[in-house]
């Protein structure tokens, strides 16, 4: 697992090529559409557009190479992963090494690491590739014993004839596979029958971590290369008037102070770089850096005034007849407005980025969530070819969305060609948390009728919120009278609601602000679950009936009975005492489903305390549990941050909070302990890194309600404030 290994992935190619190496390859029809197919390069006819992805190389010593597209920011992609080709090739899972695959959609095919997208996106294919392998492997023995394959099987990296109990290890038997076509409707494993998949195996890449041998954005170093570090305006969109870099560049090491702009959607914002030979001196050069900046005919935004046209906007959402008429007509009703704030990512490893733009093209190193846009914004920007864009990620120190913007890579690529060096462009975590993006605040309405026996008749939830698609555009999004209806899922909400509920309406308008704002851990299921799961939980009171049981009444799925029925045997939820306060909420977001129950209590001073969060995953057909449970604890200490100690607020145009004194993350004595459960069925695979995050701000909301008849209906709120 050495993302550096270059040349060891230059050689396992040009092996691959000259059949000294067994190498497959998941192949997108050139008109990409159609079902990924195992292809051997070296036997396969590869037309031109075709697309090849997930490079599985067996070399003559048997090691086994996993060229993988996708980044790993901590969710477990290099464990993962090889889990799965393991577990069909039949070899050791400490004989399949990862390697990243640099920017390359053409050979590697679309790239994100987003949308909680890895084992999802990946099992099909490399189930297949790994399977293939494997009978392409027995194939090869069978001919070289001169016995029938079925008398054959492959176990732990060889082929076994079960007559003579010969055997033959798989780096013998490469030379002669390669030149064999990949089976077609090769028959995968049975679940019963998985060694390797379904297993809480440690990760491999957990070690590097701890001992610091894994090379982060950061860790990276090229010769000659320099360090930037830049001075941005508080404001947004500000333009660079002029600056006094007489006493910067008395500092020791500075080389360079120069103006510099960096792409924020269909903006630029500017800045001034400092380039030294040392970070430390380009950031004390920077302390004393004067930067006059041009304010003028620029919106200035606060945290009220964002708040004041969500609200309006709220208002002016013109309405839905069909429902207006169900409403009106509902023996019983109910309104509520839910509020959620802006958000920084706040990746624990700060921005970072290492371009050289030399010789007519641009090479990056660092920390890239995205490579494919990286890639595809230097070439458009800089006016060079494609290929001479050469993107190599690191590990990443989490990533949450913003790490796929590519506007730090831009900054160091611009900085670089100015120079003329390579360059490692370093952001503050003052810088991180002030420029954005961030998630977007969002404002909602809803309503619904109940009917007299307590059902749900009329579901309505209204949004007003910035646009995250709107960011690409310079044209003011749509005003609120134009919103529409169900045009798609409401995010976050389970679907099956939707089967439950007679009359459900979705709708929303966008407001426009300079704020840049992006995709954050789970988009907007992270604030549509806390308003709509909260207010269900609002329903089952006004019904006057159990909040669980009133979810399920309007579930009428199998697979959510089910997950409802689990989540109440789990939680022995009949047994709730009247000292505690439990609250429940299932939110679906990436085609994973999970559900939390959230206990709590009230401690020696009558304060608010949480006792415990059971969460319960549904991500359906998975590989590793104890990967599936840490990240569904990490989402939970991050939704413990966003729902109870931290937002972004706003004020003359600028991001109040710029550190974590103003931004406090949850201590290790704030989190609760927490048991993670994992549905057992046949469901495909579903996401697990973001499904997590979306129902603890409801539950918690709930279990304080249940607790104190409290109801909370804006983040953040201060646990040590309510009694």
């Amino acid at each position: 697992m050495k993302s550096r290994d270059i040349s060891r992935r230059v050689f396992l190619r040009q092996a691959a090529w000259s059949g000294a190496a067994l190498t497959l390859a998941a192949c997108l029809p050139a008109e990409g559409h159609g079902a990924a197919e195992i292809i051997n390069p070296v036997t396969d006819k590869v037309t031109p557009g075709t697309v090849l992805m997930s490079w599985v190389t067996i070399d003559p010593t048997g090691r086994v190479t996993l060229m993988c597209n996708r980044s790993e920011m901590g969710q477990g992609t290099f464990q993962a992963l090889p889990q799965m080709l393991a577990e069909e090739l039949e070899v050791r899972l400490e004989d399949v090494n990862v390697i990243f695959a640099p920017a390359n959609p053409e050979k590697y095919g679309p790239q994100p690491q987003e949308g909680s997208f890895s084992v999802r996106g990946w099992a099909p294919r490399l189930l297949r590739a790994g399977a293939c392998a494997r009978e392409m492997l027995i194939e090869a023995a069978a001919t070289e014993w001169k016995v029938p394959k079925h008398e054959c099987h492959a176990e732990n990296g060889g082929v076994i004839h079960r007559i003579s109990l010969k055997k033959l290890a798989y780096g013998t038997l490469v030379e002669k596979a390669a030149k064999l076509a990949p089976p077609r409707g090769v028959v995968l494993k049975k679940r019963a029958d998985y060694k390797v998949i379904g297993k809480s195996i440690p990760r491999k890449d957990i070690p590097l971590k701890t001992n610091g041998a894994a090379v982060f954005g950061l860790d990276k170093k090229i010769p000659g290369m320099r360090y930037a570090v830049i001075e941005r305006s508080k404001r947004f969109r500000e333009k660079v008037k002029g600056f006094d870099d007489s006493e910067a560049r008395k500092v020791h090491g500075v080389t360079d102070v120069f103006k510099v702009c960096r792409p924020v959607f269909s903006q630029f914002c500017e800045g001034v770089a400092v380039v030294a030979d040392s970070l430390w001196a380009a950031m004390q050069a920077r302390k004393v850096l004067k930067v006059d900046w041009e304010d003028a005919e620029f919106e200035y935004p606060g945290s009220q005034s964002l708040e004041k046209q969500m609200r309006e906007n709220l208002e002016k959402i013109g309405p839905q007849p069909r429902f207006e008429n169900e409403y009106a007509g509902s023996p019983q009703k109910l309104e509520a407005f839910y509020e959620t704030p802006y958000q920084s990512h706040t990746c624990m490893e700060p921005l970072n980025c290492i371009a050289d733009f030399r010789t007519g093209g641009i090479e990056i190193w660092g920390p890239i969530q995205e490579p494919n846009w990286v890639q595809a914004d230097l070439s458009q920007r800089f006016d060079i070819p494609i290929e001479r864009v050469t993107v190599h990620m690191t590990f990443l120190g989490g990533g949450f969305g913003r790490k796929a913007f590519p506007d730090y890579p831009y900054e160091a690529a611009f900085i670089s060609k100015e120079i003329g060096a390579p360059v490692q462009v370093v952001w503050t975590r003052e810088d991180d948390m002030t420029a954005g993006p961030f998630r977007p605040g969002a404002f909602y309405r809803l309503r619904s009728g109940l009917t007299a026996q307590g059902k749900i008749h009329a579901f309505q939830a209204h949004t007003a919120t910035q646009w995250i698609g709107q960011e690409w555009s310079p044209i003011p999004p749509a005003g609120p009278e134009a919103a529409s209806y169900n045009t798609g899922d409401f995010e976050g909400l389970l679907p099956s609601y939707k089967q439950g509920i007679p009359h459900y309406s979705f709708g929303g308008a966008g407001i426009h602000s300079p704020i840049p704002v992006m995709w954050w851990r789970s988009v907007f299921a992270s604030t549509n679950g806390f308003a709509c799961e909260s207010f269900i939980d609002e329903l089952a009171h006004l019904a006057g009936k159990d909040p669980l049981a009133f979810r399920r009444e309007h579930l009428p799925d199998k697979r959510y009975q089910a997950l409802i029925d689990h989540m109440a045997k789990l939680t022995n939820w009949h047994l709730r005492g009247k000292n505690h306060g439990w609250g429940v909420a299932f939110t679906e977001c990436f085609t994973g489903i999970c559900g939390h129950v959230v206990k709590v209590t009230r401690n020696a001073e009558g304060k608010v305390r949480i006792e415990k969060v059971i969460a319960l995953m549904d991500c359906g057909w998975y590989v590793n549990p104890d990967i599936i449970r840490a990240q569904v604890e990490g989402s939970i200490v991050m939704a413990l941050g966003a729902a109870t100690t931290h937002a972004t607020t706003f004020d003359d145009g600028k991001a109040v909070q710029q550190n974590f004194d103003t931004y406090p993350m949850p201590r290790i004595a704030d989190v609760p302990p927490i048991e993670v459960h994992i549905m057992e069925n046949d469901e495909k695979p579903g996401g697990v890194g973001e499904p997590g995050l979306p129902p603890f701000a409801p539950a918690l909301a709930n279990a304080i309600f249940d607790l104190t008849g409290r109801r909370i209906r804006r983040l953040p709120f201060s646990l040590d404030d309510i009694s």
